[in-house]
């Protein structure tokens, strides 16, 4: 092991040890890992922005060929420039209308990937679910199939029913959704439950896999070391 290793294998290690510590109690150690992990993840970010956005999007083509990138390059620098005046609480409100902007596309962004990604792709793969001369099973595997399909089905649909909201109260009136809508979302509401309880499953199974790397790894680090020294 190099000084480079042992060095990054020393910070790791002590960094590991404040990390844990937070299972006996919150400590000054714990919060100082955090901050300098926060630190250093805003400290990578602002130079990937400055290395990748702000030089080479930016004023590299600009210095290139100002002529010929001026145009493509001055809109989003006057609007980089009018966000700064944020900073100031006497002019927050001059760049409000670049936040408005920024939250528009983002909001759009999102929308139109979450139905173009989402939706559109879930209710394609519903369908291609039916078409049964495709799959070319029979027997029981094929009727295994249709169940897998209708149970697809109907969690697809009921959980779409959960997050119908199209009934509104009249002054001093209680709107209440149809019947059939309550029942539908009910059965939306276990599928979802389903759903969530099977992200976190998967969420906790991450966070123990990486509690065993990292206690493989002091293990491994502390035989390494006495084993130099013996």
């Amino acid at each position: 092991m190099n000084l480079t290793d042992l060095v990054g294998a020393i910070l790791g290690f002590v960094l590991t040890l404040m990390v844990v510590s937070y299972v006996i109690k919150d400590n000054a150690l714990f919060r100082l890992a955090v901050h300098i992990f926060i630190g250093v993840a805003a400290g990578y970010a602002t130079v990937l922005v400055i290395y990748n956005v702000l030089w080479y999007q930016l004023l590299v083509p600009l210095l290139n060929n100002p002529l010929k990138q001026l145009s493509l390059v001055a809109p989003p620098l006057l609007m980089g420039i009018w966000l700064l005046t944020k900073a100031s609480p006497r002019l927050s409100r001059v760049g409000s209308p670049v936040v408005a902007f920024l939250v528009g596309v983002g909001a759009a962004t999102a929308i139109s990937g979450a139905i173009s990604g989402t939706l559109f792709p879930q209710v394609g793969a519903t369908i291609n679910l039916f078409d049964l001369g495709a799959t070319g099973l029979s027997g029981s595997k094929l009727l295994g199939w249709v169940v897998n399909a209708l149970l697809i089905l109907i969690g697809t649909i009921t959980s779409l029913a959960y997050f119908h909201f199209g009934v509104r109260s009249r002054g001093d009136q209680t709107a209440q959704r149809p019947l059939w809508i309550e029942i539908l979302s009910q059965i939306g509401q276990v599928f979802i439950a389903v759903a969530f309880g099977t992200l976190f499953a998967g969420a906790y199974a991450a966070a123990l896999a990486a509690l065993v790397e990292r206690i493989s790894f002091v293990w491994k680090f502390l035989s390494d070391l006495l084993s130099s020294f013996l």
